[in-house]
């Protein structure tokens, strides 16, 4: 069992890399991305400061990077020209799509244009000049450092210095009813500046390699999340492991009591109506099952939200939150009672819908066991029925259930999200649906990312407690 159990979890390294590059691909293809409505509103406005807050807002979250492989090394110069053309629309008309396109490319390509614009501060058009001398107070920012990259104070120490050097950059550059006297002005002072830089620019093939496969999104995101940085939320710019931590006990505290109450009520009812199949009460326990199940979930909490929140005169819990003593004097008894009263009506509608289900599951998995040859051989022992069931039939019919328990850890990080939505409560599913409505990738990804390695320890939890219910398995 051990061995099974190491080559499980090396296996499980793998998978992990696929599921997040699977999800890192969905959130980063999809229309959109952090932060676009508001950097788009501010644009249009004209302000260059906002333009050069998207900027960097984008560099500190590796927004203008390529998403898998970079080639932009591989860039020639009139690949160069092209686009500043084409951003200044000088010349063939290019439609709005493609100056938006061209700008936005300029804007990303960043260092990879630097070697190119030196250059092009020499071309015979005096409009490409000065735009190159314009694109290059973009290429040449250097990106704020992040708070999760260190400590506070020498984060802020950083900052302040790429900050000076950032305003430098910004004023060598020529205004389009500058004379021509600034051209050669600038020219010079990008000059100086690049022959002392000019190694920070220029790539060994060795180096070209590198950035293409590792000077990505996708490369530098898994790059923290091998130091277990998940990122910071680009909503209030709060690292997002401790954001995850504070919404797990909510959900934990409503899916795993929801669980429990699930398995508790729907093995009884499972062996029962395995017990006794066709019976009446069999047939009632069906039919009722499987309507609540049928129910939608958002359905169910919104009607007992109806009749029992909302009701006249039956307005016995509350309409949602989790608990509602913010008193520090209180006891954990009252607390208890409180968070109690609150959770009631969604444990009732996450276990109604999970139940159904369940308890079919325990009556096959029983039937089929009873019908076995050493059921009988147990009866014809001269065991009672009682033990006959529970000792021999409900512990080896058990392993359907099981097989669902192996989806019981994701549930406690990702939660209910339609219940948590419903009820209000301010758990991992809310926090998942608020992080997509807010493009917060990497809180998306945090939560996805657990919710799917969860996944997987759960499902080797469930096949190695098949070898301790049922000891005709060997894992080996």
């Amino acid at each position: 069992m051990l061995q099974y159990a190491l080559r499980r979890t090396l296996m499980m390294i793998p998978v992990f890399f696929l599921i997040s590059l699977l999800i890192f691909l969905v959130l980063n293809l999809a229309p959109g991305r952090p932060g676009q409505a508001g950097s788009t509103e501010t644009v249009q406005k004209g302000s260059e400061n906002a333009s050069e807050s998207v900027i960097i807002f984008k560099r500190q979250f590796d927004l203008d990077k390529p998403i898998l492989l970079n080639t932009r090394s591989l860039l020639s110069q009139d690949d160069v020209r092209a686009l500043i053309v084409a951003a200044a629309d000088i010349e063939g008309n290019p439609t709005n799509a493609e100056i938006i396109d061209a700008k936005e490319r300029l804007e990303d390509y960043g260092n990879y244009l630097v070697r190119h614009l030196i250059v092009l501060l020499d071309d015979p058009s005096l409009e490409v000049q000065r735009r190159a001398g314009a694109a290059l107070t973009v290429a040449a920012r250097q990106p704020l450092r992040s708070e999760s990259s260190g400590e506070g104070e020498q984060v802020t120490a950083d900052n302040a210095r790429i900050d000076a050097f950032n305003k430098e950059f910004r004023s060598w550059k020529c205004a389009e009813d500058a004379p021509p006297a600034c051209l050669g002005e600038v020219r010079s002072q990008w000059t100086a500046w690049y022959a002392a830089n000019e190694a920070d620019y220029t790539w060994s093939g060795l180096e070209v390699a590198d950035s293409a496969l590792f000077d990505t999104r996708f490369a530098r995101y898994w790059g923290k999340l091998l130091r277990l940085d998940l990122g910071v939320s680009v909503v209030d710019y709060e690292p997002v492991l401790p954001k995850l931590m504070r919404k797990l006990k909510y959900s934990i505290s409503l899916s795993l009591t929801s669980v429990m109450l699930a398995y508790l009520l729907a093995v009884p009812l499972g062996v029962y109506s395995a017990v006794k199949p066709g019976s009446k009460v069999d047939n009632v326990m069906t039919v009722g099952l499987f309507m609540l199940y049928s129910l939608p979930t958002f359905f169910t909490g919104s009607v007992l939200l109806k009749l029992l929140s909302q009701g006249t005169p039956l307005a016995l819990f509350p309409t949602g939150g989790f608990a509602d003593s913010s008193d520090p004097a209180v006891t954990t008894i009252g607390l208890l009672l409180d968070v109690a009263w609150h959770l009631a009506l969604p444990l009732a509608t996450s276990t109604a819908v999970s139940l159904a289900a369940l308890s079919r599951y325990a009556r096959t998995g029983v039937i089929d066991v009873i019908r076995a040859d050493y059921i009988r051989t147990a009866r014809a022992k001269g065991l009672s029925e009682p033990v006959v069931i529970i000792k021999h039939a409900v512990r080896n019919g058990m392993i359907p259930i099981l097989t669902l328990l192996g989806g019981l850890l994701p549930v406690l990080v990702s939660g209910s999200v339609v219940i948590e939505v419903v009820f209000t409560i301010p758990g991992m599913g809310s926090f998942l649906v608020d992080s997509i409505n807010q493009r917060d990738y990497n809180s998306v990804m945090a939560v996805l990312l657990a919710s799917s390695l969860l996944t997987q320890i759960g499902l080797l939890l469930s096949d190695l407690s098949y070898a301790f219910v049922d000891p005709r398995i060997s894992l080996d």
